[in-house]
């Protein structure tokens, strides 16, 4: 593999190749854009390029070099997240990654860390980090992964060439899902438009079965009658099964109510993202307002929410289907 079978964002690899070739990488990025856009697998590319020992500005994939780096064994780059059990990056890990970066590079090229994601940084060890960066050690490059940077210190930002990572273009991503997936025609659009241009959920949705499941949550929502609390209690019991399923549910959920409020202003049909459930939308469209649809919209982020921090699920999803149903 080489930089030329990425998927999209070639103006930022051509950039970070150039940086690369004439010697002038930054000492610390900032990569930043939606999930499953190709930020950790460039990130993960130019680590190789910058050990692999076949090539000056790309990689083979093939020598130690580039098999350890993928592997997650190499000794100088190491990929920086939560510890097993822990939802923060620690500020011990941040003095231990220091030390780390410090030592001699085994293969005589640039000791590398990168964190993703960067938004699970606490403040102290944003702070620890901060002085890392206003200091960093000799032949080092620090690479911090992030969706948003809302969370992240304004100074640490400041530390940080920022790099801005895209949605991939609809057609680029048919085309792969088409050619390198054996997606129909058909179902690479619709995987398309409904990831959003994220390869990674468009590879998530295909090879978890969760395009499927989408229609079967669609048919539970739109069976839901106006006042059908019985219903929206029963489907509750049956989403609250599995912590991940009611997760994945809530996330598909906030793109079907988006499409909900989408299809009630007479948008186009091609805005809409599962458009491949036009009729279930529709159905439930015409059986709330436009203001009740725009609650259950804000509801399923916040139930979401409410989940990851193991408030009963049961209880969460009953009160947002009984929203579904009308009665708030």
């Amino acid at each position: 593999m080489s930089f030329g079978e990425i998927i999209g964002q070639q103006k930022q690899i051509e950039n970070l190749r150039t940086a690369l070739r004439s010697g002038r990488l930054h000492h610390g990025y900032l990569f930043v854009g939606p999930d499953g856009v190709g930020k950790r697998s460039i990130s993960l590319a130019l680590a190789k390029a910058i050990h692999c020992s076949a090539h000056e500005d790309d990689f083979c994939g093939d020598c130690v070099n580039c098999t350890r780096i993928a592997a997650g064994n190499h000794p100088d780059v190491r990929f920086v997240g939560p510890l097993a059990g822990k939802k923060e990056i620690s500020i011990q890990q941040i003095r231990d990654i220091e030390k780390e970066l410090n030592l001699q590079s085994f293969t005589g090229q640039r000791k590398i860390a990168i964190f993703d994601p960067a938004t699970l940084l606490n403040l102290s060890s944003q702070n620890a980090l901060l002085k890392t960066l206003e200091e960093p050690p000799n032949n080092s490059l620090l690479i911090l992964i992030a969706s948003s940077v809302g969370s992240l210190l304004p100074t640490l930002r400041s530390r940080c060439l920022q790099v801005s990572f895209a949605p991939i273009e609809p057609k680029t991503l048919v085309d792969f899902l088409i050619v390198a997936k054996h997606c129909s025609s058909e179902e690479a659009n619709n995987l398309a438009t409904l990831s959003m241009g994220s390869v990674g959920l468009a590879l998530n949705l295909k090879d978890n079965k969760l395009f499927e499941k989408r229609r079967e949550w669609a048919a539970l929502t739109a069976s839901i009658g106006r006042g059908d609390y019985r219903a929206a209690s029963a489907a509750a019991e049956k989403l609250a099964a599995n912590k991940n399923d009611s997760l994945g549910f809530l996330e598909w959920a906030q793109s079907f109510f988006r499409d909900v409020l989408v299809y009630s202003a007479d948008a186009p049909a091609q805005n809409l993202t599962n458009i491949d459930l036009q009729e279930q939308i529709q159905h439930v469209c015409n059986a709330g307002t436009l203001e009740r649809w725009l609650s259950v919209l804000e509801q399923t982020y916040d139930a979401g929410a409410r989940i990851q921090r193991n408030l009963n699920r049961r209880m969460v999803l009953e009160d947002l289907l009984f929203n579904v149903a009308g009665r708030r």
